[in-house]
């Protein structure tokens, strides 16, 4: 039987979601045993960025107990990147515009599929992103005979890196409706 990581991109699934169903409240826990799809989980990875001081102190408390229920799902990690504050000017008016850049996410993503590659950790990785940064490091990991399966979501997945994927693994709006938390009455 296949041995299966998955590795999620936590801010590109959220507004995946949010896009697509409306919802980006997702139980990763059940995510991830959709997409090893009774095969053997060997670990998911979730990867995301700590809000900054700046954010709203609910928010902040918000995104703190989401990742402490994260530690308590089996086989997962929590790996952190870091959010930069970038400054746009626009070029209409000239006003300045502060933004956050995620930085370190992406790249950790890969190294963490290429290390677990090269260590025959897993047989097939499981990738929960959109994001065409991601299509070297899917093209090294089948160099190493393992295959990839890339989570299509649909609007907002890139195809070039579905077209990397050994495997796409589309999410439709009735596989999705068992994934989310149950939303609770006020």
């Amino acid at each position: 039987m296949d041995r299966v990581v998955v590795a999620v991109d936590g801010s590109n699934l959220y507004h995946l979601c949010k896009l697509n169903f409306g919802n980006p409240h997702i139980d990763i826990g059940k995510f991830a045993e959709w997409a090893v799809a009774g095969r053997t989980l060997i670990r998911t990875y979730y990867y995301n960025c700590p809000l900054p001081e700046s954010a709203d102190l609910a928010q902040q408390a918000g995104q703190q107990k989401f990742l402490a229920a994260l530690k308590r799902i089996p086989y997962l990690e929590v790996r952190l990147g870091r959010l930069v504050q970038r400054e746009r000017r626009c070029p209409d008016c000239q006003a300045a515009h502060v933004f956050y850049e995620e930085k370190g996410v992406d790249m950790r993503i890969g190294i963490d599929l290429l290390v677990g590659a090269h260590a025959d950790m897993y047989d097939v990785a499981v990738l929960v992103s959109g994001d065409a940064d991601l299509c070297e490091a899917v093209r090294a990991v089948k160099n190493f005979g393992k295959h990839v399966e890339v989570v299509e979501f649909p609007t907002g997945t890139s195809r070039e890196l579905v077209e990397t994927a050994d495997v796409i693994k589309p999410i439709t709006g009735q596989v999705i409706q068992s994934l989310f938390f149950p939303r609770v009455a006020p």
